[in-house]
């Protein structure tokens, strides 16, 4: 197929655009580089410093992997998506083109409207963009867990029936976002069940939850191919950071009681997840939505699974709980379903003690790198 990857210089964006390249995709990797951009504004700087997009499409090349094009430009910019559907004519459009931390909309003013104006613009653009230039285009976006919240009930996936009063209808399952980024991702799905039911377009929205890992097939050919792999506080996901700490000898940050639940998956099963969605596609007018992880873990289950493996390795790893900087339940129920893309065909890899030693071990390479300042919470939500 023709595939265009929307934020494709992204932690998820560049392994997708590879992956989906060596799966015998015509692929077009679209960034405007607001990531890097704020990475650099907050001092979250990725572990490693990664060449541009342009770059790694070249390396990627000569390192035996097949051609990816690159078009560096804003989503928000209407004009520039319709061109790029008009000429490329995808057939898949996979949407990571959005400011992607919830410690970063919770900043202040200026952030927050960032994030909104950001996310909701590129969004609403990916859809004009198909109805108007390449209408039989599917939609894959990336939406979160984190909509859900933590609600005291079974989180289906995506959709719940409701009885009442005598009748039933079936409804977007409710959201409860804890963060503003969070929230525009909800605002993403109710815009895009509009759009389906109004233009019959087929839309998947994958509830990702958090992902761990700095390495894929395609990434190994070569350093330089490596995912934005962030360890801070705005821009890395709690295993990355326990990882880095672990590593730095910096006792693992564990917010409040620690009991904080999410499901998890490694960066290898989002490129599964992603493919799947794509090459096994929504019907037209229909909003598909499919819950991403492979496991749930607290925090502190998550923090003693990297304490346990890391002090095997000889790394002296410790636990300390810190004062919680976010507005969330620290103890609550949670159990969502997952079966859609276990059904299609996902292989999971589970986070054994082997795959967090292997983790642990690529850090180790770059310890030199790390800059513990950026650990440490540094984001407040109140």
């Amino acid at each position: 197929m023709r595939v265009i990857v929307l934020g494709g210089d992204g932690y998820l964006g560049w392994p997708t655009a590879m992956h989906m390249a060596r799966r015998g995709h015509e692929v077009l990797a679209v960034d405007n580089y607001l990531r890097r951009t704020l990475a650099l504004q907050t001092s979250s700087e990725a572990l490693v410093a990664n060449p541009n997009l342009v770059d790694r499409a070249r390396i990627f090349r000569e390192a035996g992997g097949p051609a990816v094009r690159v078009e560096i430009g804003d989503c928000r910019d209407f004009a520039f998506l319709e061109r790029l559907f008009r000429e490329f004519q995808p057939e898949a459009a996979i949407h990571y083109a959005e400011q992607p931390s919830g410690p970063y909309s919770m900043m202040g003013y200026d952030q927050a409207r960032l994030t909104l104006d950001n996310n909701l613009q590129s969004t609403f653009n990916v859809v004009w963009a198909a109805i108007q230039q390449a209408p039989r285009c599917q939609i894959v976006k990336l939406g979160t867990m984190g909509e859900y919240g933590t609600p005291n009930i079974d989180i289906e996936e995506g959709w719940i029936e409701i009885d009442h009063k005598g009748r039933k209808d079936k409804f977007l399952f409710p959201r409860q976002a804890g963060t503003l980024y969070h929230t525009t991702k909800v605002l993403d799905t109710d815009m895009l069940w509009f759009y389906v039911r109004l233009y019959g377009l087929a839309v998947t929205d994958l509830m990702q939850g958090p992902v761990y890992g700095l390495s894929t097939p395609e990434a190994d050919l070569d350093e330089r191919l490596m995912p934005n792999f962030h360890y801070d506080d705005i821009f890395g996901t709690v295993v990355n950071r326990f990882l880095v700490q672990a590593v730095a000898r910096v006792p693992l940050t564990v917010y409040g009681k620690g009991g904080q639940t999410r499901g998890y998956l490694n960066l290898n099963d989002t490129l599964q997840c992603v493919s799947l969605a794509v090459e096994k596609p929504a019907s037209p007018g229909e909003l598909r939505v499919l819950n991403q992880f492979t496991e749930p873990f607290s925090v502190n289950e998550i923090a003693e699974r990297v304490r346990a493996v890391g002090n095997r390795m000889g790394l002296d790893v410790r636990v300390e709980p810190v004062p919680n900087p976010r507005k969330e339940k620290e103890e609550h129920y949670y159990n969502p379903v997952h079966r859609g893309l276990l059904e299609l065909g996902l292989q999971p890899h589970y986070m054994t003690e082997e795959v967090v030693a292997d983790l642990l071990e690529r850090v180790r390479r770059y310890r030199d790198r790390i800059d513990t300042a950026r650990i440490m919470p540094r984001v407040r939500w109140s």
